[in-house]
């Protein structure tokens, strides 16, 4: 069983979708892939919605409030620490509205989920920037968490034809739809191959 933490900041749609989708399911139809289970749920928002979301399902959670910490590199720290304590295989990110230091990247595999065709739109404010653009297309990202804000290697894209006419809640709400399909597949994919990779070098 493959194990994944997740860190969130708000509704916790994301990870609803990944507790229905991949909690103690199997990556693929693929005996050398095995399960998967999220062994914890870290928030830096105190009333992040998606709390009582991961206690509903029993899944370990973690309240971190970052404004207790006085510098970005201080709740990386305490951040780390924590995740490390579950000896992860991935972190995955899903609605984590927080900047990472390099003390985060040295030290974890994360992918992130961002509401836009990468790497157009990196940042805040994603689908608002994507909506009022001339571009012809909407989409989302999953990509590898590195130094620099969302540029990491991206793992899947999915992209939908943006209605020119369309309000603006109809293109978040594509976005939302997608993010709730391609963050679970990513999440299988990644630790998959990883399995697969490791799997080939023992042979």
């Amino acid at each position: 069983m493959k194990k994944i933490v997740v860190l969130f900041s708000g509704t916790g749609s994301n990870l609803a979708s990944i507790i229905e989708k991949v909690h103690k399911k199997k990556m693929r139809d693929d005996e050398n892939c095995l399960g998967i289970e999220v062994v914890a749920a870290i928030t830096n928002n105190t009333a992040a919605k998606g709390i009582e979301i991961a206690t509903d399902k029993q899944i370990s959670t973690v309240v971190l409030d970052h404004k207790l910490f006085d510098t970005r590199e201080a709740f990386d720290t305490k951040l780390v620490k924590i995740i490390q304590s579950y000896e992860p295989d991935l972190v995955v990110m899903a609605g984590f509205m927080r900047i990472v230091t390099p003390i985060f990247t040295s030290q974890v595999q994360a992918i992130n989920l961002h509401p836009s065709l990468l790497p157009k739109f990196k940042g805040a404010k994603a689908i608002e920037r994507s909506f009022e653009s001339d571009d012809a297309f909407g989409g989302v990202s999953v990509h590898y968490v590195s130094e620099e804000l969302d540029a990491g290697t991206i793992i899947l894209q999915e992209k939908f034809d943006k209605k020119m006419d369309g309000s603006f809640d109809d293109f978040a709400k594509q976005i939302k739809d997608i993010e709730h399909e391609i963050l679970p597949r990513a999440i299988k994919h990644v630790l998959c191959e990883a399995t697969k990779a490791k799997q080939s070098q023992a042979r």
